[in-house]
């Protein structure tokens, strides 16, 4: 290297250093270190003992933590197609041309602007089973409303409804996707004679398939990992029915002080959320389309 590129590559360092040091100590450093105390028993009050992996096969046989798990995948199994589904149908519909169709799309967005706090306790008394909005309104129609957030069974089908409520920002994805596709398809379509649901399925669906690929690999992460609505609406009850993976997690590291053990919970979710993210990247394959490809 002359005295010029060794002066330039210095000075390239000097700019990225911040940008280095932050990634280091944020990130890298935080995690490498929780899979070694994934390793060890770790309380933080005392020093990290080496255990092997002690922690990863006490987990197998953890009842609470299968029982984490299975709400987690029982949230997800449901939340994930309906927030995918009526996210597309929603910019389906706002993709129309109406009068006040800005306001609209600003009606759809905003509730997704909510903080999560704040929004927690406004379905918390939403779905209050005496004085809850929701159901005055089944009683309205002469349905009787379920003990939401203290009955086991309905639980959990609350929160997954309550997950609608964030679809805002997925949607305004899905509109600029929509922008895209071009109107030639449908000149195409109507000349010979195409109904609408055969433009949605083979001009529509194939056109944004990247963008509900994109979505889907947000959604996976997302479910996977909720924590704050139902940690401040029912703390994991009634009887765990809405203790999800991230709850117990969170209960190991800062409430029971078992680091090491809440460490190796994160190591097995993270490997979870890759092993979806890569079965739904291999499944997409055959079904995302690319213009240009």
């Amino acid at each position: 290297m002359s005295r010029q590129q060794r002066c330039d590559l210095r000075n390239g360092l000097l700019f990225v250093s911040p940008w280095l040091i932050g990634l280091v100590a944020w990130e890298l450093y935080p995690i490498l270190a929780s899979l070694y105390y994934s390793l060890c028993e770790y309380s933080v009050l005392t020093p990290a003992a080496w255990i092997g992996l002690d922690n990863y096969r006490d987990l197998f046989t953890d009842e609470v933590f299968w029982k984490a798990l299975s709400n987690t995948g029982f949230y997800a199994a449901f939340a994930l197609p309906l927030d995918l589904i009526c996210g597309i149908a929603l910019a389906l519909l706002l993709n129309t041309k109406v009068r006040g169709m800005v306001f609209y799309r600003a009606i759809f967005f905003v509730p997704s602007l909510v903080p999560m706090i704040a929004l927690a306790i406004l379905w918390l008394w939403m779905f209050n089973a005496q004085y809850g909005v929701v159901n005055y309104a089944l009683g309205a129609i002469g349905l009787p409303g379920p003990r939401w957030l203290v009955d086991p069974a309905w639980a959990k089908p609350a929160l997954v409804l309550m997950s609608l409520w964030g679809i805002g920002r997925a949607v305004v994805v899905y509109l600029a996707g929509l922008q895209d596709v071009p109107v030639h398809l449908y000149e195409s379509a109507d000349l010979d004679g195409a109904s609408w649901h055969h433009k949605i399925r083979h001009i529509t669906l194939p056109m944004i398939s990247p963008v509900i690929y994109f979505n889907l690999i947000l959604g996976i992460i997302g479910v996977m990992q909720v924590f704050a609505v139902p940690y401040v609406m029912t703390g994991g009850g009634p009887a765990r029915a809405t203790l999800f993976y991230t709850m117990y997690l969170y209960d190991n590291a800062f409430t029971y002080l078992r680091m090491g053990y809440a460490c190796a919970m994160a190591w097995m979710l993270f490997l979870l959320i890759l092993g979806l993210t890569l079965i739904a990247t291999k499944v997409s394959e055959r079904h995302v389309y690319y213009a240009g490809k």
